[in-house]
C-alpha cells in the first residue's frame, strides 16, 4: 500500500522489467544475426550444392575458404561484443553471450528450414564450424548445446539482476573442461573428412551425452553455490 500511495514502484519490479527488456533485446539481436548467417549459407549452397547439401564435401577455392573462416570469426566477435555490452560483470557478460549464441544457433536452422527446406531431420549431418578443424555433427547436437546455453544464460542474467554473484567452483571448472573436451572431440574426431572429400563415419552420440551430463553437473553445482550468496 505504501508504494501505491506514494507512487513509488518496488525495486524488485524495476529489476524484473530491466531483465525482461534486456532479454528481449538480446533475443531480437540473435534472431536477426541468425537470419543474416542463414542467407550466407543459402548463397553458398546455391553455388556449390544446387542439388542439395550432402557429404562428401565439395572442394572450394582457398580464397572462398579464407573468407568463410573470417566470417565465422566475425560472427563470434559480434556475439561476444553484444554480450559484453549487455552486462557489467564478467560472468553476467558470459551469460548474455551464451544466451545470444543459443538463440542464434537455433534460429539459424529454423531459417534454413524455412528457406531451403533443410534439414530434413535433426539427425542430418552438418558442418558446424571450420575453426580450427571441421566440426561435423548431426544437427541435434548443436540444438541440445544451444538449449543448455540458453538456460545457463538466463540463469546467470537473473542471478546478477538480483544482486548475486556467480561462483565458479573447482568442480565446475573441471566438469566444464572435461565436458567441453568430450563434445569437441565428438565433432572433430574425423578431421580429414573435409580435406579428403569423404563421407564421415557414424557420430559418437555417447560422447555428446556424456559431455552434456558432465558439463551440466558442474554448472548445476556452481549455480547452487552461487544461490547461497546474499545480494
Amino acid at each position: 500500500m505504501l508504494y501505491i500511495e506514494t507512487g513509488r514502484i518496488p525495486k524488485t519490479c524495476n529489476m524484473s522489467r530491466n531483465l525482461y527488456n534486456k532479454i528481449i533485446a538480446l533475443f531480437l539481436f540473435a534472431v536477426a544475426m541468425a537470419f543474416l548467417e542463414s542467407t550466407v549459407v543459402v548463397y553458398l549452397r546455391e553455388l556449390y550444392y544446387p542439388e542439395g547439401f550432402r557429404f562428401p564435401l565439395k572442394e572450394i577455392s582457398d580464397h572462398i575458404l579464407l573468407v568463410e573462416l573470417l566470417r565465422e570469426a566475425a560472427t563470434i566477435i559480434m556475439l561476444l561484443t553484444a554480450g559484453y555490452l549487455a552486462g557489467k560483470k564478467n560472468w553476467e557478460r558470459f551469460g548474455a553471450f551464451v544466451f545470444l549464441f543459443g538463440i542464434w544457433d537455433i534460429f539459424y536452422y529454423i531459417f534454413l528450414k524455412l528457406v531451403l527446406d533443410w534439414p530434413t531431420s535433426i539427425f542430418d549431418l552438418d558442418i558446424l564450424f571450420l575453426i580450427p578443424l571441421p566440426w561435423i555433427a548431426p544437427i541435434i547436437a548443436p540444438l541440445l548445446i544451444s538449449l543448455l546455453m540458453i538456460i545457463t544464460g538466463l540463469y546467470l542474467l537473473k542471478l546478477y539482476e538480483t544482486g548475486k554473484t556467480f561462483i565458479a567452483t573447482r568442480l565446475s571448472w573441471l566438469a566444464a573442461f572435461i565436458g567441453t573436451a568430450l563434445i569437441l572431440y565428438s565433432f572433430m574426431r574425423d578431421p580429414l573428412t573435409g580435406v579428403l572429400e569423404s563421407v564421415p563415419g557414424d557420430y559418437a552420440y555417447w560422447l555428446l551425452v556424456a559431455g552434456l551430463l558432465i558439463y551440466g553437473t558442474g554448472l548445476g553445482h556452481a549455480l547452487h553455490e552461487s544461490q547461497k550468496n546474499r545480494p
